[in-house]
């Protein structure tokens, strides 16, 4: 993702809440020195999860979401409701957004073209606790393209093969391509299964999920290059102009 900025639209009555449109207490900017970062647990699945963008079926009822409430840079006037969750097994992780939007791109064809100016949600992880072996940026827009790089410098990280990203089951509620913008309350979803035995391909050290362990994880929602940009964080990230890529930031993932 490239350094990013977010958004808020207007609601009919204060405090509503509808598909793309936000109430605006539920945003925002962060206290510099007094945010505490996030926790979100992750329970094992009893069974794999089927991958087919559903965020209503069963295997994700009993799953609380996490939600992403801060935005970086001046407050935007689009501030889209964001949130996910996770589950994992002995094979692999589980990961499923849901945004509640009302501008919605996305023309990257590709993967590992950057999705990040498109309508995009990103999942960035350390597997484990210690964020200086590495981190991995996993960003999707809403057609299920994605952009996945491993990082030990910031913005310099090593893509991906094909054959990895290959393997990652990925579906997406929005069509591939999205264009031109799609303007109007819409609600999207993509879900995706990381196998994790690509994890260690590129960290050696990388912790699997197990009762007990934690990952220091961040979840992003953007869209750099809609008629309304935005650039939206779970766990806090103290940078007066949007940044992604800012590792010591990252909240915490508990295995359970």
């Amino acid at each position: 993702m490239f350094t990013k900025s977010l958004i808020l639209l207007g609601c009919a009555a204060a405090g509503l809440a509808v598909a793309g449109c936000a109430s605006s207490d539920r945003f925002k900017a962060g206290v510099p020195g007094k945010e505490q970062p996030m926790t979100y647990q992750i329970h094992r699945v009893a069974q794999p999860i089927t991958i087919d963008a559903d965020w209503e079926k069963a295997a994700w009822k009993a799953i609380q979401p996490l939600e992403l409430t801060y935005y970086m840079g001046k407050k935007p006037e689009h501030l889209p409701r964001t949130q996910a969750k996770l589950g994992y097994d002995d094979e692999a992780i589980y990961v499923i957004f849901r945004v509640e939007d009302q501008y919605v791109r996305a023309v990257a064809a590709n993967h590992q073209d950057p999705v990040c100016r498109d309508s995009c949600a990103e999942f960035f992880f350390t597997p484990g606790t210690d964020v200086k072996k590495g981190y991995f940026n996993l960003e999707m827009n809403c057609g299920g393209t994605m952009l996945l790089h491993f990082q030990t410098i910031p913005r310099k990280g090593t893509p991906l093969a094909p054959a990895d990203i290959d393997r990652i089951d990925v579906r997406a509620s929005m069509p591939r391509i999205v264009e031109p913008e799609r303007v109007g309350p819409i609600t999207w979803t993509i879900e995706y299964r990381f196998p994790l035995d690509i994890l260690r391909k590129y960290m050696p050290e990388a912790v699997m999920p197990a009762p007990g362990v934690t990952w220091q994880a961040n979840f992003f929602k953007c869209g750099d290059k809609t008629s309304r940009p935005h650039w939206l964080t779970w766990s806090y990230v103290e940078r007066p102009k949007p940044d992604f890529h800012v590792p010591e930031c990252f909240g915490a993932l508990e295995f359970k």
